[in-house]
């Protein structure tokens, strides 16, 4: 393990196993209620958050959705990092059964996009929007 990844007291580096082939890496504001909600909408477990800087902001949290890793982390503008609109792409969540992980995501306050329909694909598919402006389409073949 290289020395800049060892394990400290505020934070397990190295110990915790990146979940997928591609992992999105979010810069959201307010990443730490982003993550609690993810938690409450589509039971994200947190695997990591490290501590928040003095304005609050959090560098990084590392979640596993649904048998992937989604890490956050705030806006920092003073390391090239500046507040933008999340725009261009859906985090896609393939389910077994999209109706309870759909209600479950509503219930937590996700806004619907467009509701779940039959696709012509043959997909069950809908796209909702977080709280944080990020968009989540989620499917099943059921």
């Amino acid at each position: 393990m290289p020395e800049a990844a060892k394990k400290t007291e505020e934070c397990p580096a190295g110990e915790i196993e990146v979940l997928g082939g591609v992992t999105p890496y979010l810069n959201v504001e307010g990443a730490g209620k982003a993550a609690d909600f993810y938690a409450r909408a589509f039971g994200a477990t947190e695997m990591v958050r490290m501590p928040p800087d003095d304005k609050g902001r959090y560098m990084h949290i590392h979640l596993y959705i649904n048998g992937g890793s989604l890490m956050l982390a705030d806006f920092f503008p003073e390391h090239g990092h500046p507040p933008v609109k999340h725009q261009g792409y859906d985090l896609h969540l393939q389910v077994d059964d999209v109706d309870p992980v759909w209600k479950r995501a509503v219930e937590a306050g996700a806004e619907v996009v467009m509701p779940v329909e039959r696709m012509f694909w043959g997909h069950r598919y809908g796209v909702l929007r977080d709280p944080f402006g990020v968009r989540w389409s989620v499917a099943s073949v059921k």
